[in-house]
């Protein structure tokens, strides 16, 4: 199945975004970046086709470019472009890429995907911290965009932000993420729920339906996935206080419906296919035996259908108007892996036996898989979402693949030496992105640099002749980002005892941590010290 798609997008429709099926050519959707090669690269190492894998590094890094006068959606440009990029960079070794000394603090893919987030930075520069939906990535916010951006987009940056803040050592990226997440939780109703669209100038909700679908749904993955990335107990303890208010006010045998977020009155009685990712969600928190019972509700829908509709009416068991169709979405099947890996309940290889057949009888035409534009019938429509090859045929792939590197348990694992020290990759624990691109959660632990903390060259050369002449002095360290940076050494802790303050100006700056290195090699590998003009 994936061959079948990818071959005809690299035959039809590349350098466009997507692959348009019908007529077997292409579109631009999102921006305008290749889109389905950057979101199929990860998939392609997980089949283990390393070849294809190298090559298409190379291409991208030719060919892509972001300097362009486009109008891109934050939330989209993030989650494909900006999260297929780290997943690609921090796979690369793995796929027998020749990465650079540095590696994986640096890279030509961090440096792209690092390119990328910089281009929707000016979408968080507001009173709320807040971004907006839709920035130019040649001219930031244009001046007459809509401050109405829904919940998702603006809850769905601290994984791929937080990856980029600890390699890049530039806490700008997880700072925003940081600031908006926390926005949207001060602005919660009395009764603990947040609605759909928010104003992100005024902080006044626009859209007041609760729920856990569409607009809504990846802010709460991202809590739970930004939790265990980063080990941060805030961030999980606010999805655990949601996770009581959508039990209370939206949860009905094992659905979940739409409520009004203030007063909890039911508001639409309908399932949309994007929920389908919740029994995978509490199946990471580990509530497993609810996640089961809400799949196999889900699951019947995807009986009665061949696929799951957009919109479910479910007190009327059937579709709803004008959402009647499928674009080939992977979130019941993101579903059933994780649960599989939970509990090996035979039934969910049967959805993936199910949606195997149903996306092939259904979908496949002769250049590639098209969108089901209404289950009943079974019309398609000329359009294949990048997510198919990003998502659905990765989670069918490793749902049948208990053995993938994907599902490494520890057991093996690489070291790889860094100018920080040495460092653990590839022991499993991936943490995925919400388009399916797998994070390993042990990188953000190799690159101990901030960019706060690399010296200008007076305070290097004081600190420099102040050592030759074998002064005590005391390291003064930036706050804590996240685990590892705040460590104290013990030749730290011995210079501290006693010493004297330095006085300058840049003394909010922490100054060195100490890699087991000398310090000519230092000045070589932070070379970027006396040539960065940021």
């Amino acid at each position: 199945m994936f061959y079948h798609a990818y071959e005809h997008y690299l035959e039809s429709a590349f350098p466009y975004d997507e692959l348009r099926p019908l007529t077997c050519d292409g579109q631009d959707t999102w921006g305008s970046f290749s889109l389905t090669l950057i979101d199929a690269l990860d998939t392609l190492l997980i089949l283990g086709n390393v070849s294809e894998f190298q090559r298409v590094v190379n291409v991208l890094q030719e060919g892509v470019d972001f300097d362009i006068d486009v109008n891109a959606s934050v939330f989209e440009t993030n989650i494909r472009v900006v999260g297929g990029l780290l997943s690609a960079h921090l796979l690369s070794k793995k796929a027998g890429v020749e990465v650079e000394v540095g590696w994986p603090c640096s890279g030509p893919l961090l440096r792209m995907a690092e390119e990328a987030a910089r281009k929707l930075l000016p979408a968080f520069q507001t009173p709320t911290g807040m971004p907006y939906g839709t920035v130019n990535l040649l001219h930031g916010v244009n001046p007459g965009e809509t401050p109405v951006t829904c919940t998702a987009g603006i809850g769905t940056f601290i994984v791929e932000f937080a990856t980029l803040s600890h390699l890049t050592g530039d806490p700008v990226f997880e700072d925003v993420a940081r600031k908006a997440l926390k926005a949207l939780w001060k602005n919660r109703s009395d009764i603990g729920l947040v609605g759909n669209h928010i104003d992100v100038i005024t902080a006044k909700w626009v859209a007041q339906d609760a729920g856990i679908g569409a607009g809504v749904d990846s802010y709460f993955e991202y809590l739970v996935k930004g939790a265990i990335l980063l080990q941060d107990k805030e961030l999980m303890s606010m999805f655990l206080e949601y996770n009581k208010a959508i039990k209370n006010y939206t949860k009905f045998d094992d659905w979940y419906l739409w409520v009004q977020m203030y007063k909890g009155t039911v508001s639409m009685p309908v399932f949309q296919s994007l929920e389908a990712y919740w029994p995978g969600l509490q199946s990471l928190i580990g509530d497993v035996q609810n996640a089961m019972r809400t799949f196999l509700n889900y699951y019947t829908v995807w009986k009665q259908f061949g696929g799951l509709p957009e919109f479910y009416n479910i007190p009327q068991g059937y579709t709803v108007d004008k959402r009647e169709g499928y674009p080939l979405r992977p979130e019941l099947i993101e579903s059933a892996m994780y649960l599989y890996r939970a509990t090996r309940d035979p039934t969910l290889l049967e959805l993936g036996r199910d949606a195997v057949e149903s996306i092939e009888k259904i979908s496949k035409v002769d250049c590639g898989f098209a969108t089901i534009k209404d289950l009943r019938d079974h019309r398609l429509d000329n359009r294949m979402e990048s997510f198919f090859l990003a998502e659905t045929v990765k989670y069918l792939y490793l749902l049948f693949d208990p053995d993938n590197f994907i599902h490494n348990d520890g057991s093996v694992f690489d070291v790889v030496i860094t100018p920080y020290g040495e460092c653990v990759l590839n022991a499993g624990g991936y943490v995925f992105n919400t388009e399916a691109h797998p994070i390993d959660p042990a990188a953000l632990h190799c690159c101990r640099k901030q960019k706060e903390e690399q010296w200008e060259v007076e305070d290097l050369m004081r600190e420099f002749y102040s050592l030759k002449k074998n002064k005590k002095f005391i390291l003064k360290r930036a706050a804590d980002h996240g685990e590892g940076e705040g460590a104290k050494d013990p030749e730290d802790a011995s210079l501290e005892k006693g010493g004297e303050k330095r006085n300058s100006k840049k003394n909010s700056h922490s100054l060195l941590s100490c890699p087991s290195q000398s310090f000519n090699s230092k000045l070589a590998v932070l070379g970027q010290v006396f040539l960065d003009n940021t």
